[in-house]
């Protein structure tokens, strides 16, 4: 499966963004999908996941609250809804996917988008 991130974009701090993740040459249904981000001489970090039917969805603490994972499998798209956002929000944000496994560790993911960037001017 190929994943295409987007959405991301310069935003104020308290704003608002919505990034999607894009899936094609799978079926979609059978892909847990994660985001995570990764800040300037920082670790990649664990964001969000959802699991392939979407019935549940899990969040790193830094973002619980004020982020919110969905997907549309209809449409072979994850999104992820960020509220609130906070300077420390800053950073290249990636879903990846995973045919059985929806948990925090990246290294668990097979398929990964490219990123997008996401930066909170405070």
């Amino acid at each position: 499966v190929q994943l295409q991130a987007s959405g991301g974009g310069l935003v104020q701090a308290g704003g608002s963004l919505r990034l999607s993740c894009a899936a094609s040459g799978g079926t979609f249904s059978n892909y847990a999908v994660a985001w995570f981000r990764q800040a300037p001489g920082k670790e990649r970090e664990f964001v969000a996941t959802i699991t392939w039917s979407g019935t549940r969805t899990y969040y790193g603490d830094s973002v619980k609250g004020r982020f919110t994972v969905s997907r549309d499998n209809a449409r072979n798209t994850v999104y992820l809804q960020m509220n609130s956002l906070k300077s420390e929000d800053t950073g290249v944000y990636y879903c990846a996917a995973s045919t059985d496994y929806y948990g925090m560790a990246k290294s668990s993911y097979d398929y990964w988008g490219q990123g997008t960037q996401v930066t909170v001017s405070s």
